[in-house]
């Protein structure tokens, strides 16, 4: 009986209906992206990859592929007593690699052999990555997006999981991004994911929203850091949403800073570091004054610059420019940067977006 098989379009609606997506491919390429809940049973590692893909090239396709044999059947063995000795006969598994060619064909001939109903996916990891990529073309279109806008330091994050806490859809960018989106944005110890990673994870939180509800997004630029977000949910953002207008008192703003970028103030040399690169900017003689307002630990006025010198001038530009909705945004004012505040103006956001059409 011939191995079964399906391609991305059959098997990303179905992923939850195998007992497990095994991503056959070296640790190196799983790290970098893989189809959503997938474990790595790798036929071969990241170093034998490298040898026999230079073999391949240096010597000849013959070698490489006698090589590659040995490597994957010695590999497949200690991945069947590793991993499959407690599968029980229904287990249905889905394999796939990079193209869905030999690393899974090997892997899942084996396994299909032992009589688990295994399938292969055609096309591999490049065909869902395809399907991705295509669906973020006009995915983002469906959804009506409430975007919260407002000036750095406002809480607009603070309020988007209020929100999510509250029962409303929302869509968290930064989160998913792994950074919050301006100079001093990164996560302290953690690093941003690959854009194919991202790009995956976006696809994922987009198809597990429901189009008939509003989703509350925080308003981004094209940019989250080093990741770039789809074209059509940026457009889609500016053109079709409903801005919200977030607003919190100057004091209240870099009290809110102060807690959030609170890591920063502990690595006050990385700190610097970014600062420096706004020179193009606010100019040298500028940035030398944070700096040194950084080093001597004055924060208050050190953020109180950054805000009015630097983000409020580039938000009221961006946001003025792009987001079609925002001279008739709904204005919402935070009594102060507290749990408590962000929860009720939650409440207030809620009732009024779950009865929107």
């Amino acid at each position: 009986m011939a191995l079964r098989s399906i391609d991305a379009t059959e098997a990303a609606p179905r992923l939850a209906e195998f007992g497990t997506v095994i991503d056959a491919r070296s640790p190196a390429e799983f790290a970098e992206d893989h189809l959503p809940g997938a474990v790595n049973w790798p036929v071969l590692d990241d170093e034998q990859r490298h040898i026999v893909g230079t073999m391949y090239v240096q010597d000849s396709p013959l070698a490489a592929r006698k090589l590659g044999a040995a490597l994957v059947s010695r590999n497949i063995a200690a991945l069947l007593e590793r991993h499959v000795q407690d599968k029980p006969r229904e287990w249905q598994p889905l394999v796939y690699c990079w193209r869905g060619g030999q690393r899974s064909g090997s892997l899942a001939l084996v396994l299909d052999q032992i009589g688990f109903r295994t399938t292969r996916l055609s096309g591999g990891y490049k065909g869902f990555r395809a399907l991705v990529r295509q669906a973020l073309e006009t995915l983002p279109r469906q959804f009506d997006f409430h975007v919260l806008t407002g000036r750095t330091g406002s809480g607009k994050t603070h309020l988007l999981h209020a929100l999510a806490d509250a029962g409303a859809q929302t869509l968290d960018l930064e989160a998913l991004a792994c950074h919050r989106g301006s100079v001093l944005g990164g996560l302290p110890a953690q690093a941003q994911p690959s854009q194919k990673r991202f790009d995956t994870q976006l696809w994922q939180a987009l198809h597990s929203l429901d189009a008939a509800r509003p989703v509350f997004v925080e308003a981004e630029s094209k940019k989250i850091g080093a990741l770039q977000l789809p074209t059509a949910l940026v457009e889609h953002m500016h053109e079709a949403g409903r801005c919200v207008l977030v607003e919190l008192d100057d004091a209240a703003r870099v009290q809110l800073l102060l807690r959030d970028y609170a890591a920063l103030t502990v690595d006050v040399d990385h700190l610097c570091a970014l600062l420096q690169g706004l020179v193009a900017l606010r100019g040298r003689e500028t940035v030398a004054r944070w700096q040194a307002q950084a080093r001597s630990g004055h924060w208050p006025a050190l953020l109180s610059e950054l805000l009015h010198q630097h983000y409020d001038p580039l938000y009221l530009r961006s946001t003025d420019r792009h987001y079609a909705g925002q001279a008739q945004a709904q204005r919402l004012r935070l009594a102060d940067a507290s749990d408590a505040a962000f929860a009720a103006a939650a409440r207030a956001l809620v009732a009024p977006a779950l009865a929107c059409p």
